[in-house]
Order: structure tokens, then C-alpha cells, then sequence
């Protein structure tokens, strides 16, 4: 099943009725019936794999089997779907799966228009892959400014992460979306980096916004899934389509968890925003750092798209810097912090900190990763919800110890004195 060729430019669907209620109302209670029976306030965990039916082909309720449709997922889906002010929400296996999903609802001969930085398995799909059903991507660094000479007329997909990962650069999704749109190309928004609290890329024109919900949304480094958001009718029905026909589906358990998750989003990035902008500004001001890629410092390059597509201007949780020192210094800096974990993934209560480079986007050849500003000491930071204070000291000791410390033992042959 293959999206239409489109020849003349296409609208975005009609938007849902403005939510009544404020963010943190709806992460509550969105999504989260009080159960008929028992009054419950949360809902139960359905594990059945199969629903009875009064008579043939009539099912009792709504649900028939759970590869289809499940309470639990409806739930989580209808939760997603009111936070990202769409229509309809799927929920997918993996933030990879619904990358998948996505493509393989292009036809053979498809070409797809993506930012040169993105997600390393994103990479990976788009460049092993998606080739071998017959879809080609083109990367670009600069999408804004290189989109209309891109396009051709087998272009029909525009992929954006933004902020993107691990740069942390934005693209302006307004403009992209209207010289896609006038061509009849639909635009993704992969919102991973930023969740629905703090940007809603459908309000600035595209088409779908995908997450990995193992990330902040579920927010506890102990759910893996994904889920896509989107207001088109047809473009619904394909997707769904897809989703029950792979099976690239998530647990009813999965789908508990991520709700029970969700319903602290609010909080959980407003604190993890704060504690970022603490630590980029004190990485800002340190002689021990080349650069700080952070969108909520007035010095990004890009702050007044963060000032229009962010929630009050939110940086987000996450942040890159490059340490003096080169590559063994920025290991050695991910060794040595004591609240931040060496770990890949992002966007739990826990702060994180990896080297994209040698971790999470090292299939990427060097020269690509480079060309995208992705050098072998960019160092990635995902700030949790610790104390702000704890994670400044945290970096800064850090950084005494190993660009300091090398210092030291390069020019007395030891440190402190010791061998």
C-alpha cells in the first residue's frame, strides 16, 4: 500500500478542536477512562491475546485481537494523539519500527529529502534498508536552504529531526512544510529530542511527528516503543494498515507503562530543560570547552526558532559540547562523572552522557559524521531531574580531572606527584 502520487500541492488536514484543558490536564487524565466496573482510576493491564465474540464475526466489544487493537495501546494512543493536538496516534514496537512503518508506505521509486543529522538507526534505515524496497534518500546539512533545488518529482517525503541528534540544530518546520506542501510532498518531524510538552510540530505544518517513546515520554529507561501522530484520514487508514499487517506492535505492558510515564511529562521536561540550561551555561563559560550545542543559549545559532516552535522558548534536555583535549579527553570525561551514567539513549529521570561518535552514530562514516558536526570529541548530554546543582558540579569536576589532570601529568610527568 503506497502513498498517491500527488501532482498539484496538498493542505494540511484539518487541525482537531483546540484541547479544552492545559498540558499538564491532559498528560493526566487524557486517554485514561475511570473503569465502568470498578470505578478504577487506573486502568487495568489487558494481557489477553484474544477477545470473545457473541456470534460469528461479531465481537463483544471493540477489540478482537491484540496485534490489532488493545485497550492498553488505545489508551496510550489516545493520550499521544491529544498532547501532540493531532487526530490519531500509532503506537509502534520501537521508535525504529515506526521509522519503518513510515517508508515502507512510500512506493519503489520513491525519494525521500532528509537532514544530514539524525538519529544513527534512522541513518542506518534510510542508508541499508529503505534501498532495498526501492526508496532513495538525499541528506542535506542545510534543508532549509537546499530543499527546493532537492525535489524531484519522485520526492515524497521530507524526514526532519529537530533539534537534531546529536548537534542539537533546528530547522524551521513552517518553511520546510510550505515549499514541501506546494509540491505535494508531506513532511515527518522526528519530536524525539524535545516531546510533545515542549513542541508540537504539527501546529507549524507537517504532516506526521514521530517519537521514540522509549525516550521522554515514557521517561524511565524501562519501556521500548514508538509512536507516530498525524491528522489525515487516509493517511491514517495506510498507517494502521501497516501497523496490524507487520505487527511491529508494542505490549499491552509497554503500553501501561508509557501511560503511567507520560502522565509526569510535564514536569519531567520542564525540570530537565532547567537542568540543562544550567549545565550549557557553565559549560559555556568553561576554558576547558571548544563549543556548547545547546538551543536554549541565547549564543544558538538558531535561538529564534527556538523562541517560536519552543514551549516558552525551552532548550529541552539535551545538549553536545566539544572538549579541549581531542578524543581521549572527551572518553575520559564520560568515565570520570559521577551522577552522569555512560550509557546510550536519553530522555529518562537519570542523567546520561556517551560519545555519538564511537556510540550511538558510529555506523556513520567518519566523513559523513564530521560533515554533520559530529567529531570524534562532541560529547552528548541527556540532563535528568537530579538537582541542577549536583549536575554542574558533576560536569565541572569532570572537566578539572581531565583536561586539567593531563595537563599535570604531561608537564611533570605525573599527577599530584604520584606515578
Amino acid at each position: 500500500m503506497a502513498i498517491a502520487d500527488f501532482d498539484t500541492a496538498i493542505e494540511t488536514p484539518p487541525r482537531p478542536h483546540s484541547p479544552v484543558h492545559g498540558f499538564g490536564t491532559l498528560a493526566v487524565h487524557a486517554g485514561s477512562p475511570h473503569d465502568p466496573a470498578t470505578g478504577a482510576v487506573i486502568e487495568s493491564i489487558s494481557l489477553s491475546t484474544t477477545f470473545a465474540q457473541s456470534a460469528v464475526g461479531k465481537p463483544i466489544g471493540e477489540y478482537e485481537y491484540t496485534r490489532s487493537s488493545n485497550p492498553n495501546r488505545t489508551n496510550f494512543e489516545n493520550c499521544i494523539a491529544s498532547l501532540e493536538k493531532a487526530k490519531y496516534a500509532l503506537a509502534f514496537s520501537s521508535g525504529s519500527a515506526t521509522t519503518a512503518i513510515i517508508l515502507q508506505s512510500l512506493a519503489a521509486g520513491s525519494h525521500v529529502v532528509s537532514v544530514s543529522d539524525v538519529y544513527g538507526g534512522t541513518h542506518r534505515y534510510f542508508t541499508k534498508v529503505a534501498s532495498a524496497h526501492g526508496v532513495r534518500v538525499t541528506f542535506t546539512p542545510s534543508i532549509e536552504l537546499h530543499i527546493e533545488d532537492l525535489i524531484t518529482p519522485e520526492t515524497k517525503l521530507i524526514w526532519i529531526e529537530t533539534p537534531s541528534n546529536p548537534t542539537l540544530s533546528l530547522v524551521d518546520i513552517r518553511a520546510v512544510a510550505d515549499i514541501a506542501h506546494r509540491s505535494g510532498i508531506m513532511v515527518v518531524v522526528d519530536n524525539t529530542f524535545l516531546s510533545p510538552y515542549v513542541q508540537n510540530p504539527l501546529d507549524h505544518g507537517a504532516d506526521i511527528v514521530v517519537h521514540s517513546v522509549t525516550k521522554y515520554i515514557n521517561g524511565h529507561s524501562d519501556v521500548l516503543m514508538g509512536v507516530a501522530a498525524l491528522n489525515s484520514d487516509s493517511l491514517h487508514e495506510r498507517l494502521r494498515f501497516l501497523q496490524n499487517a507487520i505487527g511491529a506492535v508494542p505490549s499491552p505492558f509497554d503500553c501501561w507503562l508509557a501511560h503511567r510515564g507520560v502522565k509526569t511529562l510535564h514536569l519531567r521536561a520542564r525540570e530537565a530543560s532547567k537542568n540543562a540550561a544550567l549545565v550549557a551555561a557553565a559549560l559555556q563559560d568553561s576554558p576547558h570547552v571548544i563549543s556548547v550545542n545547546y538551543p536554549g543559549l541565547a549564543s544558538h545559532p538558531h535561538r529564534k526558532i527556538a523562541l517560536k516552535q519552543h514551549r516558552d522558548g525551552l532548550g529541552g534536555g539535551m545538549l553536545s559540547f566539544r572538549v579541549k583535549g581531542g578524543q581521549a579527553a572527551a572518553e575520559e570525561f564520560c568515565k570520570t562523572t559521577q551522577i552522569f551514567t555512560l550509557a546510550e539513549s536519553l530522555g529518562g529521570v537519570e542523567s546520561l552522557v556517551e560519545l555519538p561518535g564511537s556510540m550511538t552514530h558510529a555506523g556513520i562514516p567518519v566523513e559523513q559524521r564530521e560533515a554533520a558536526g559530529v567529531f570524534s570529541d562532541l560529547i552528548r548530554i541527556s540532563c535528568g531531574v537530579e538537582e541542577g546543582a549536583d549536575l554542574v558540579s558533576d560536569v565541572k569536576q569532570a572537566l578539572e580531572k581531565v583536561v586539567v589532570g593531563a595537563k599535570i601529568s604531561n608537564g611533570n610527568g605525573s599527577a599530584n606527584g604520584h606515578a
